[in-house]
């Protein structure tokens, strides 16, 4: 994606700003439930208009991942991403400065446009700076960034609601953007631009596919089968009319030639199963400690930490073992240990002591780790150079997916469960999809030998 030589200093400064980026999205995406109850007191609104800071950012990156990466590969990598990280940056500003839902809503729309450009094109800026030897170093970092902003995100949150009013959880967005912003501008590399039309039908369709699956997602959370329904339906129609539109297409912003290529849509497909996996446990973990166990919030979120925790010690491993071995091999044991751990969280005690939960959470971080980076290298190298930025934002949208996948069962698991067991059955059904990754996952080395073979 890059013709221009890169030196070492600009590399690391590239990746810095690349892990600027996924700290702010992380950081944002992990503090905003914590303040939802503040939120709504202060501004004097119901609970269910405040769930919509969290569902517009949701909704706006969802829909513009897609849109993002084919603006890359037109515009070029540096434009589009800088513009994402200056927006997202500026939208912080905004909804600190909110002084109605509307506004802040608002405000959280923008942010998630610009954490979806930042989202769908973090994979595509390590490439475009990082020899193919290193990029296993360089997307262990990348997993690293994740899991330590996801681990501290809670903490943080609660730590700055005792001390400030909520603004302050968005103005801390502020001093990481205007360092980020700047320096990426100056660092970054010009990436080559392609001379096509932007496809709007393309991009309304994408917005109707996703969107209305994920407006689907919520009305199933919210036990309005009907809306869900309709809602789930529509988007699944809009994503068949995606297809057929995308298939004349001259540069289709739904990847179909990397679709194609067997190796990469495995590897995206075992990104679903992961991502539906690990969400599916996010959500039903709560429940089980405060429902079953009778633990506080608190006590819940320092019982859920070890997760994200053993991922940020994994992660860096499995990258140093992916220039080694095969990845295909290496994120089916990752995923065959998440559902180990899995399995031994849903056949846990119902009062165990606090260390029987860590080490199972500790399990689950491991194989999920193992899993991350190996995947993450094969999605991102299995095509050509030049489609990185589409490679890149398929993804992330396989991140999306799986996540809204995860979240439509665990609505449908716990209004079909009586008392308590919703949160075991979730636990359950979440070792399935890990285990059918890991299938998927293995299944990647006999494509790879026989893409070997043919060469040879």
């Amino acid at each position: 994606m890059n013709n221009q030589p890169v030196s070492d200093t600009q590399r690391r400064l590239v990746m810095l700003c690349a892990v600027l980026g996924i700290v702010l999205g992380g950081l944002d995406g992990a503090i905003a439930n914590i303040a939802l109850p503040t939120i709504a007191r202060d501004l004097s609104c119901s609970e269910t208009l405040t769930v919509w800071i969290v569902n517009g950012y949701q909704l706006a990156v969802a829909v513009s991942l897609l849109p993002a990466a084919a603006l890359a590969e037109s515009l070029g990598l540096k434009r589009i991403y800088g513009f994402g990280l200056a927006l997202f940056t500026a939208a912080s500003l905004a909804c600190a400065l909110s002084g109605s839902i509307g506004l802040l809503v608002g405000s959280r729309v923008l942010q998630g446009i610009g954490g979806a450009c930042m989202a769908a094109l973090s994979g595509a800026l390590v490439r475009s700076v990082y020899p193919r030897d290193l990029l296993h170093k360089a997307f262990a970092t990348i997993a690293l960034a994740v899991a330590i902003s996801a681990a501290t995100g809670p903490t943080l949150a609660a730590a700055v609601l005792s001390v400030a009013t909520w603004p302050w959880l968005f103005l801390i967005n502020l001093p990481i953007g205007l360092i980020a912003v700047p320096l990426f501008l100056r660092v970054a590399p010009h990436s080559p631009r392609r001379s096509f039309a932007f496809d709007w039908m393309g991009a309304l369709l994408n917005v109707g596919a996703l969107g209305l699956g994920v407006l689907g997602v919520d009305a199933l959370g919210q036990k309005e089968p009907r809306w869900a329904g309709i809602e789930i339906g529509a988007g699944f129609l809009c994503a068949i009319l995606l297809y057929m539109q995308q298939r004349r297409q001259k540069a289709p912003m739904l990847p179909l030639d990397l679709l194609a290529i067997p190796l990469f849509s495995l590897s995206i497909l075992t990104s679903v199963c992961a991502y539906a996996a690990q969400i599916l446990a996010y959500v039903a973990l709560p429940f089980l400690f405060q429902t079953v166990m009778h633990q506080s919030a608190v006590t819940t979120g320092l019982l859920v930490t070890p997760w994200p925790l053993l991922v940020a010690v994994a992660a860096p491993f499995a990258g140093r073992l992916a220039a080694r071995h095969p990845a295909s091999v290496l994120s089916s044991i990752g995923l065959t240990i998440l559902a180990a751990g899995l399995t031994m969280l849903s056949i846990m005690p119902a009062h165990p002591a606090f260390w029987d939960v860590a080490w199972r959470m500790g399990l689950c971080g491991i194989g999920f780790g193992f899993y991350q980076t190996p995947n993450n290298l094969t999605v991102m190298t299995s095509g050509p150079t030049t489609r990185s930025g589409a490679a890149s934002g398929m993804l992330a949208v396989a991140r999306t997916m799986g996540w809204a996948l995860g979240s439509a069962l665990v609505a449908l698991v716990f209004g079909l469960s009586e008392g308590s067991s919703g949160a075991v059955h979730c636990l359950e059904l979440a070792t399935v999809f890990a285990l059918t990754g890991a299938i998927l996952s293995v299944s990647r080395r006999a494509i790879r030998d026989e893409h070997h073979h043919q060469k040879s």
